[in-house]
């Protein structure tokens, strides 16, 4: 029989063990709660409905998710984070809502949950975040307001981060022996071959149509091409020679497209290249799932990719998502670690394999993610290169951006001259900033 020294000391040990344990899962604290996380319906997320259940198995707290059309989920967002007390504990969110939701103070600053080392991983490796998109899609209050800087704060995690990435035809390039571009230069001359190689074929599908389309194309070529649409004192300048150089790369491109170019969407120029009407594709790295997918694509293990073209710097666009913990949301803590989670390195991986957009250096460079998307390695290496700033994050950019895509269509159509188009929306957006006070201090 056990003395009563020996079994106080065993009690003591089995309090200590069991102390133990309990500090040793971080979750505890949190089991059987339920979280309510709004997200759009988008392949990435569609990805992350997959593991969630993971989640929950590993940690006890349960997750509700609103998935909603992208539109749809915004205009919900904007409802719910304008109460005192919102439904949501996470949500999803695009760079622009960034801007809008950190201004209003409905996002959380995540300094505080990062700081707290109950509920931060030592092991979550930040730097492993692909930097562009932390600073796009992340940072607020920074370098002009919405960038990195000494003056800035995390309010949000890339999760499901997107770039520009050049998708070509493999058979088509082999039978004629082309190269595969690296530069503008080279882009643009093979844009304007594969017609003539290929008769009824178009050389590179775009998105072109009126508005917003026809200025995010415009802007993919302007970043690498050296411009920018303003200087560093709010000045526009997108009708310099960059701008310029980049209105004539959209107008050779759907010159050499295929048919009906001028009124693509991202839908027609993406469906263009599905159904093998033309040779090269350059727009957002998602695409990737539908073209491997037999059910939608006709052109499944004849594409190859390749990095966006060089111009006078190497750069490609910004895009996908981030996920953040409104202000009014009713379980931040639980959310913080539900974000962590996803963004884990583990998490990374693991929404990788089930077909979403990983937004580590690491998962695209590890060797089972490869194995099953060769792609990824190309991928990883163009989000290097990923340029935060390859437009302006401004409350005043949707109406600039409007009438930059309405100008460059009648450059598409109807052969405005590109100087002349640009200096009036170069006039215009001067007006709408100065309006704005973006001179106050000038």
């Amino acid at each position: 029989m056990l003395t009563t020294l020996k079994r106080a000391a065993l009690g003591a040990t089995t309090a200590i063990v069991m102390a133990g344990a309990a500090l040793a899962n971080p979750y505890a604290d949190y089991a059987g709660t339920t979280l309510v996380v709004n997200f759009p319906a988008h392949p990435h997320y569609n990805a992350v409905m997959k593991i969630l259940p993971e989640f929950t198995k590993e940690t006890g707290i349960e997750v509700e998710v609103d998935q909603l059309p992208y539109l749809k989920m915004r205009e919900r967002q904007t409802l719910e984070l304008a109460q005192d007390e919102g439904d949501y504990d996470l949500i999803a969110y695009v760079v622009f809502s960034k801007a809008d939701y950190v201004y209003a103070d409905q996002l959380e600053n995540l300094a505080r949950y990062f700081m707290n080392p109950k509920l931060a991983d030592p092991n979550y490796d930040a730097d492993d975040l692909i930097d562009g998109y932390v600073y796009n899609i992340g940072f607020a209050g920074g370098n002009k307001g919405y960038l990195e800087g000494k003056t800035g704060s995390l309010f949000g995690v890339p999760y499901g981060s997107e770039t520009s990435i050049l998708g070509y035809r493999k058979d088509i390039f082999e039978k004629h022996g082309l190269e595969v571009p690296e530069t503008y230069e080279e882009m643009l001359d093979i844009a304007c071959k594969i017609p003539e190689l290929e008769p009824g074929m178009g050389g590179l599908s775009s998105r072109a149509a009126s508005g917003h389309h026809a200025s995010h194309a415009f802007l993919l070529h302007l970043a690498p091409l050296g411009g920018r649409v303003f200087d560093d004192n709010w000045n526009p300048i997108v009708n310099n020679a960059a701008g310029v150089q980049a209105a004539e790369a959209l107008k050779q491109i759907v010159d050499c497209g295929p048919e009906g170019a001028t009124s693509f969407g991202f839908g027609e120029a993406l469906g263009s290249f599905l159904a093998g009407d033309t040779a090269m594709f350059l727009d957002t790295t998602v695409v990737a799932g539908q073209i491997n997918d037999p059910a939608r694509s006709q052109v499944v293990g004849k594409v190859g990719w390749a990095m966006h073209p060089m111009g006078t710097r190497r750069g490609s666009q910004t895009g996908g998502f981030g996920i953040g913990i409104p202000k009014n949301a009713e379980h931040k803590e639980a959310a913080f670690l539900l974000m962590q989670w996803l963004t884990s390195k583990a998490g990374d991986k693991m929404v990788a394999l089930a077909g979403g957009n990983p937004s580590r250096f690491s998962t695209h460079a590890d060797a089972d993610v490869n194995a099953k998307f060769p792609h990824m390695a190309t991928f990883g290496e163009a989000l290097k290169h990923a340029d935060p700033d390859w437009r302006p994050i401004i409350p005043v950019w949707g109406k600039i951006n409007a009438d930059l895509g309405t100008t460059l269509s009648k450059v598409l159509t109807e052969d405005l001259d590109i100087q002349t188009a640009l200096d009036g929306v170069a006039e215009r957006t001067k007006a709408v900033m100065d309006e704005a006070g973006y001179y106050t201090w000038q």
